[in-house]
């Protein structure tokens, strides 16, 4: 799915969790939380993986880093197989790909001066100690844009824009190939936003850095993204490039997600696609395709029917039975605009 050199691939990938009826811990479900997603990510690319929340984006990343333990399908890592790797060998690998959380609040140990926050993966692998881990920790501060000056300081006594740029620092220091943003802006004000995103992007272009940027906005993932996956009840309905995404959705739910986004221009008058009820439980999923329920334009097949995520278009991937109809059907909203890549605050 991707033309470039995969530094990620992910095959398959399910998530599932018990739940437990009463005090004697019998099993009574299982919730879906993934359900079997498949992508990869090139060096140096930026794939956005987007959905609303319960949908299972966060899990998923979570997954892949082995914070928790998939349930089942393959996670390669340069090439290397890393779902099924112990803890020990798995060690050696964590340096390669990092996390930046979504709440900057709760992601950092207020107890600790943010200098340590930053040096504690560097002295837990030992690379560097003393005189020159205070250089290196200075140099990372400079690198995010805040002042060395501040490394003695603890958490409370800087902003939410600042903290996120800590616990950007933290993930730069073992010097990564693969970052996981779990809605790292999401809780940040929109002019921080937009600075946090281009603080990723030029971090992107210096260091050659993969992203996994999970969000729920698709406009914040437009300005950061090379391709994009819509995700829906633990899968992914809909994957292409960002361009061929907004010019040509073929999935109602994107569509859906497409109109919601706001319009500068007062003029353009948006045709809005209207989805009714609620997420099913991923509990009792729905039969046929999941979306099927809240869908405006379902037909009865699509109520028995599951559909594979398939190539629709070239480099474009959709789990729609009517996506060769909605490829010929104009989208719901103005295809993006060309530009730059930096993000005005």
């Amino acid at each position: 799915m991707n033309n470039l050199e995969p530094l990620l691939e992910v095959e398959g990938l399910i998530k599932h969790f018990p739940v437990r009826r009463n005090l004697f811990g019998r099993i009574s479900g299982q919730v879906h939380a993934v359900d079997g997603i498949s992508f990869t990510i090139g060096e140096g690319e930026t794939l956005g993986l987007v959905g609303e929340s319960g949908c299972g984006k966060s899990t998923a990343g979570r997954a892949i880093l082995r914070l928790i333990e998939p349930t089942a399908g393959t996670i390669r890592l340069e090439g290397q197989r890393i779902d099924r790797l112990s803890a020990a060998a798995l060690r050696s690998i964590r340096r390669r790909m990092q996390i930046v959380s979504q709440d900057p609040y709760a992601s950092l140990n207020p107890r600790m001066r943010v200098a340590d926050i930053v040096a504690e993966p560097l002295r837990n692998f030992g690379i560097v100690s003393g005189c020159a881990l205070r250089q290196q920790v200075a140099e990372l501060f400079r690198r995010v844009g805040l002042r060395p000056e501040q490394m003695d300081h603890h958490v409370h006594e800087f902003s939410g824009g600042q903290r996120q740029r800590i616990g950007i620092a933290r993930a730069l220091a073992l010097n990564p190939g693969l970052i996981v943003c779990d809605e790292p802006v999401s809780a940040l004000d929109v002019s921080v936003q937009a600075q946090i995103i281009n603080l990723l992007t030029d971090l992107q272009a210096e260091f050659g850095l993969s992203y996994l940027f999970i969000a729920h906005d698709l406009a914040v993932v437009e300005h950061i993204s090379h391709r994009i996956a819509v995700m829906y009840l633990g899968r992914i309905v809909e994957l292409a490039d960002k361009r061929d995404l907004f010019q040509t959705p073929l999935h109602p739910y994107t569509r859906s997600l497409q109109s919601a986004v706001p319009v500068l221009d007062p003029a353009f008058r948006r045709r809005r696609v209207e989805v009714s009820g609620e997420v099913p439980s991923p509990i009792h999923r729905p039969p046929g395709c999941h979306f099927h329920l809240r869908c405006p334009i379902a037909e009865p097949r699509c109520r028995i029917e599951d559909p594979n995520l398939r190539e629709i278009l070239p480099g474009h991937w959709a789990a729609c039975h009517l996506s060769t109809k909605l490829a010929v059907s104009p989208p719901p909203a103005p295809p993006i605009l060309p530009g730059t890549d930096k993000v005005e605050p």
